[in-house]
């Protein structure tokens, strides 16, 4: 085969993939033009106009075979619901909306067909729940499949909650049920066989859904001090909010939203230590002042809302049980450069 044989073939290969993402992403024209998007898929760049009276915010995540999923245990569809929901997290805890992404995209041969289709489909079904048009991207060939996501996204001028802004004596909430995702995980590598992805305990680690709502309502109403996405555990994630703050926290452990044990199919599952220390359930952690605690809902738009402790100067975060004195809380979450991690 001569070289140019070979180039054309790989260029139309190239093609096929392209026309299969335009044919499934693109969406109405009219899509495109709420979301501000002026010039999108077909270009050499997308352009992007921000509404009047807004910050535009940015976040791009990566979700990478072998790290963040498996090819032989996680739907196509769930990877690309995910890879999107993941990313537009970070702009739920910024008090921002979604306003259009960009893919990179990088997969071998073998998952150009069947598995490209699947995975575009839950990535589709993503960006219309999340009303978040696709505007561009990239792709290329690799040995494994590797995802990066870059969302766009908008909140009113001054109105990005930071996690900096947390102040002793503010009252620490969290949304949902800590330790889902993680639960959900140890289910589906423990599982051999058929996986039904429409298991209820799977639900949250394969279609997690950000709390996009409830993070543009506490940056509306000025109510989070500061707020940050459960991506990495709480035990991981909480410390990154303090040291931003230059505060410590206080943490009680009757308090915490974990999972409902008789639900599981474990009984000696340890439903604080998944609440602690479980990733990916992409809930909001936030900060309130004293003042505005009472104007915090037990519940917003179907998701419960619980008061989980307290900042305090002291700039470290400790748990407290009903079993003995106040303990550090060790940073037992997920660290991508950590030895041995789980």
């Amino acid at each position: 085969m001569n070289r140019n044989r070979r180039h054309k073939q790989a260029t139309s290969s190239e093609e096929r993939v392209l026309r299969l993402i335009r044919h499934t992403l693109k969406p109405e024209f009219r899509k495109l033009v709420d979301s501000g998007i002026r010039v999108a898929i077909g270009d050499d760049a997308a352009v992007f106009r921000a509404r009047p009276g807004y910050e535009t915010v940015l976040t791009c995540d990566w979700f990478l075979q072998g790290t963040h999923f498996l090819l032989d245990r996680h739907p196509p569809d769930a990877v690309g619901w995910k890879c999107l929901a993941r990313a537009a997290s970070d702009l739920a805890a910024m008090g921002a909306e979604p306003r259009c992404f960009l893919l990179s995209l990088a997969l071998p041969t073998s998952r150009t067909g069947a598995w490209l289709r699947e995975f575009l489909n839950g990535l589709r079904a993503a960006s219309q729940k999340l009303n978040c048009p696709v505007a561009g991207g990239d792709t290329t060939r690799h040995e494994d499949v590797l995802i990066n996501i870059t969302v766009v996204g908008e909140c009113r001028r001054g109105r990005a909650v930071l996690r900096s802004g947390a102040q002793p004596g503010d009252a620490i909430f969290a949304s949902g049920q800590l330790g889902e995702a993680e639960y959900g995980l140890q289910i589906l590598r423990s599982t051999r066989g058929y996986l039904n992805s429409g298991d209820p305990l799977l639900r949250k680690h394969l279609y997690p859904e950000p709390r996009l709502a409830l993070g543009a309502w506490l940056g509306k109403q000025r109510l989070a001090t500061a707020m940050m996405d459960l991506s990495d555990g709480l035990s991981t994630d909480l410390p990154r909010l303090c040291w931003a703050s230059g505060v410590g926290a206080r943490i009680e452990e009757c308090q915490l939203p974990v999972i409902n044990a008789p639900a599981t199919r474990e009984k000696h599952v340890n439903a604080v230590s998944l609440a602690l220390h479980g990733g990916d359930d992409y809930e909001l952690l936030f900060t309130v002042a004293p003042k505005n605690v009472a104007k915090i809902p037990q519940r917003f738009a179907g998701t419960a809302i619980t008061r989980i402790g307290e900042i305090t100067s002291a700039r470290k975060t400790v748990l407290i049980n009903k079993k003995g004195p106040a303990k550090t809380l060790p940073q037992r979450g997920w660290d991508p450069f950590r030895e041995n991690q789980k």
